[in-house]
């Protein structure tokens, strides 16, 4: 990767955990994996439909949707940097703005798929509710909003708990996470207008070896090791954020969630 990643000039002790581990050479930065975002890609049906991806990041979930044909992609990114690196990951398949993902300028009713992928989870409540609007807005009637976020569980798990876990986040990836609960996601995006198509869950085991591996295949893997090994600062990070989501497994999950605009 030529082009600079968001946040060059941080230290690895300061930089955004996502950031951090894109710096040492991780591409899959999603709490569900590959394997979580293809299937919400699969379930969003977005072969031949006008899709906005929110936030695209790396651009690594921007080819995975132009691998299933839509009529357009246009990614909406607030950082230049990100920008900068989804353009050059999608070519001349697609367009990338700038843009905030409550406020994207885009005319509304223009697609039929919004995306998003580990955006939501970092923003507090208020502007969680901002975005879905902005979806809502954006898509068709019987469009699709496709989410893949970090979710806390179970739905009862007490206030105090959730509590504990978002502090223990914030602290380890220094950003304000805040996870839901399967039916906080459910009831945001209801309050939001939509109605809900499908749910689906996997491990967040973004750390974990075997997830890794699968993620990031042989190479990619070993490019991350070394990279980790020759800073100490990035190591003591990467520890402690295994350290932070090994302590909670119990209670963090990724999940996925369609939800659509209803018919006029």
């Amino acid at each position: 990767m030529n082009a600079p990643l968001p946040f060059e000039q941080r230290d690895s002790a300061h930089l955004p955990g996502h950031w951090l581990l894109a710096r040492l050479g991780k591409r899959i930065l999603r709490p569900g994996g590959r394997e979580l975002t293809e299937r919400m890609l699969d379930d969003a049906r977005l072969s031949g439909a006008d899709v906005v991806e929110l936030a695209p990041g790396l651009g690594k979930t921007a080819t995975e949707i132009l691998r299933r044909r839509p009529a357009s992609y246009r990614g909406v990114e607030a950082d230049d940097a990100a920008a900068v690196l989804t353009s050059a990951a999608i070519g001349d398949a697609g367009t990338v703005c700038r843009g905030d993902a409550a406020d994207t300028g885009l005319d509304a009713e223009s697609a039929d798929a919004v995306v998003g992928e580990a955006m939501l989870t970092m923003q507090t409540d208020p502007h969680k509710s901002a975005i879905i609007a902005e979806a809502f807005r954006v898509l068709r009637p019987g469009g699709r909003y496709a989410i893949h976020e970090m979710a806390l569980a179970p739905d009862d798990l007490p206030d105090s708990v959730k509590t504990d876990i978002r502090k223990a986040l914030a602290r380890s990836i220094k950003v304000n996470a805040r996870p839901l609960t399967r039916e906080e996601w459910v009831a945001l995006l209801v309050a939001g207008g939509f109605e809900i198509e499908t749910v689906g869950f996997a491990a967040m085991a973004l750390l974990r070896p075997r997830r890794v591996l699968a993620d990031e295949g042989l190479l990619g893997t070993a490019r991350i090791v070394r990279n980790v090994l020759r800073d100490k600062s990035a190591r003591t990070r990467v520890l402690d954020m295994r350290a932070t989501f090994e302590r909670h497994r119990d209670h963090l999950t990724a999940i996925e969630i369609i939800a659509r605009k209803p018919a006029a």
